[in-house]
């Protein structure tokens, strides 16, 4: 099994060389020589041999000083070494085993006992090298199989968090809808009952045009004539405000929207302004800092497939990262309301290869190169405790890269600001 093996022979005794060479030679081993520790060095690096023979007394550097470079070098340090020696004192053979020798083996040399120090030696060296080989194939098993672990974690945080997200918007767009398509059916009705009541008031001071004190007392208490402009104007308000919010429970429900078993046709402007209409109070001014400005320089872009919700989370994550960004500026360098805050949104349609091409930049504290390194990793945050997962950026890379066969980019300046390019195919393969 072994016979194949190299052997390195060092001695400085030719006819010790020949009577070695011939044994292990006869026993089927390949043997290579050298004189002298020096050699034995030098050629370890070239023709490094499965197991070495060393004499101890040597010219130059002995066997001991040659042994211990040999364990001292990462790549020789594994191939077992094994003593010639006349010497049978006991300090000298713990010398050699304390330097990492395997064996020795007492000179003048017993052919059978060399040989089986050789065979054992050997068998030992072919053992460690299948359990260092084994654990290193079971060590990769096991890290592929926590990479997989990792990844299934990932994906059910992923999933989970968005069905959560998903079923709370939903839900609060459905309650909404209800009672203000109440108020909105009535709303129509109403003002004509009101016009038609402010009609009859009128016919009533035509047929009387002088009422009594009382009467006159009370008109002029309740002005009247104020409350019949006012109140349409108040009615007016109301279905403005109706509007707006049926307004924002449809960009609820274009955030929240269920995805197929297949990617479907969507205009993601859409998916942005129901992002910001979500996040639309965090815009707004607060007590540390005016308001941020968004800026949109929407391109003519046609509608790409894509699987709505999940891209509506990336739009959510990377957007509510740049609001988090604009406070820490404000945090970290107490600046006056007056700085001018802003969250620059664009897109265009770009070519080779067609994609679409969409940018949400920030003037915020921009980040250090080392987190930049890291941003979508999703073993890394920056969050302190208690202040979210820290896995938005690495869910959204997950979902464009992953997901929909896109690239998400970041560039980032310190004290300029960041911005996060993501590019996305017009249909997915």
């Amino acid at each position: 099994m072994f016979s194949s093996a190299k052997i390195l022979v060092v001695d400085d005794t030719p006819a010790n060389l020949e009577v070695i060479c011939e044994t292990l030679g006869d026993a089927g081993y390949e043997v290579i020589t050298a004189i002298d520790g020096d050699r034995a060095l030098k050629r370890v690096q070239t023709h490094p041999p499965d197991l070495i023979l060393l004499d101890v007394q040597m010219p130059g550097i002995d066997g001991f000083e040659t042994c211990q470079q040999l364990k001292a070098n990462p790549a020789t340090a594994n191939i077992p070494v094994i003593f010639m020696t006349a010497l049978s004192d006991t300090d000298s053979k713990v010398k050699g085993f304390d330097l990492g020798a395997v064996d020795y083996v007492t000179k003048p040399f017993q052919e059978k006992e060399m040989l089986a120090r050789v065979k054992t030696q050997l068998q030992l060296w072919q053992l460690t090298k299948n359990l260092e080989q084994n654990i290193a194939e079971r060590t990769a098993e096991l890290k592929t199989a926590l990479d997989q672990l990792h990844n299934s974690q990932f994906q059910l945080i992923q999933s989970e968090k968005m069905s959560a997200l998903g079923n709370l918007v939903a839900g609060v767009a459905h309650e909404i809808n209800n009672p203000i398509g109440f108020i909105a059916s009535n709303l129509q009705p109403a003002q004509e009952y009101i016009k038609d009541l402010f009609y009859l008031i009128t016919l009533y001071q035509q047929e009387l045009p002088h009422p009594s004190a009382t009467l006159q007392a009370a008109i002029e208490e309740i002005d009247l004539t104020y409350v019949q402009v006012d109140l349409l104007k108040l009615l007016t308000s109301m279905q403005e405000g109706v509007k707006r919010i049926c307004h924002i429970s449809n960009s609820l429900r274009t955030f929240s929207r269920a995805d197929s078993d297949r990617p479907i046709l969507f205009n993601i402007h859409e998916g942005i302004d129901s992002t910001l209409m979500i996040l639309q109070h965090r815009l707004k001014a607060n007590e540390c800092r005016s308001v941020i400005q968004v800026i949109k320089q929407y391109g003519e872009i046609p509608q790409i497939e894509c699987y709505v919700g999940q891209l509506n989370q990336v739009f959510m994550n990377i957007l509510a990262n740049a609001i988090d960004a604009l406070e820490e500026v404000t945090q970290k360098h107490s600046l006056e309301n007056t700085k001018n805050y802003q969250i620059t949104i664009s897109t265009q349609l770009i070519d080779k290869p067609q994609m679409v091409e969409l940018r949400i930049k920030d003037n915020g504290i921009g980040m250090l190169e080392e987190i930049k390194q890291r941003v979508f990793d999703r073993l890394f945050t920056t969050k302190e405790v208690g202040k979210g997962t820290g896995l938005g950026l690495a869910i959204a890379y997950q979902i464009v890269c992953q997901k929909h066969n896109g690239l998400l980019l970041v560039n980032s300046t310190i004290g300029q600001g960041t911005e996060f390019i993501i590019k996305l195919p017009l249909k997915l393969n």
